[in-house]
């Protein structure tokens, strides 16, 4: 029982943080029926989709950015060159593998990059609008 009331406090939460979206940041949740049966929220962002590190930005363009977060804990930019690509942070890890090769087993290791996922929904909600407010935002209203 006290789980139930604790989730529908976080489904609460994440609702009034979505409204406080759009109402302080014009920020529109775009999400579908299937991404939320899947537990995914999507949001379309006032401005162009155009990435404000890119060095040839096309001003012309009416496609908005749209950023989702992932029951999974990622979060992702939505328009990004034909495939979603994750913007969560990154860190090094060092993997190991086994292998059977001629002379019998033999072990191999190599760092590779993995991202950190974000825990909680409430926290990639935040995660996204600081995402959008460092890279996009740039005082407007």
């Amino acid at each position: 029982m006290a789980y139930n009331t604790w989730k529908l406090e976080q489904e609460a939460l994440e609702n009034a943080f979505a409204r406080r979206l759009l109402v302080e940041y014009n920020i529109k949740e775009v999400t579908t029926q299937r991404q939320a049966k899947n537990g995914t929220r999507e949001f379309e962002f006032p401005v162009n989709s155009t990435s404000p590190n890119t060095r040839y930005v096309n001003y012309k363009s009416n496609k908005k950015l749209r950023i989702a977060v992932f029951k999974s804990g990622y979060v992702r930019n939505q328009n990004g060159c034909g495939n979603p690509y994750q913007i969560n942070k990154t860190y090094k890890q060092e993997h190991r593998y086994t292998f059977l090769g001629e002379n019998g087993l033999y072990d191999t290791k190599s760092i590779q990059t993995a991202r950190q996922k974000v825990w909680t929904q409430i926290a990639r909600l935040n995660y996204m609008l600081e995402y959008y407010l460092k890279n996009y935002f740039y005082g407007k209203l």
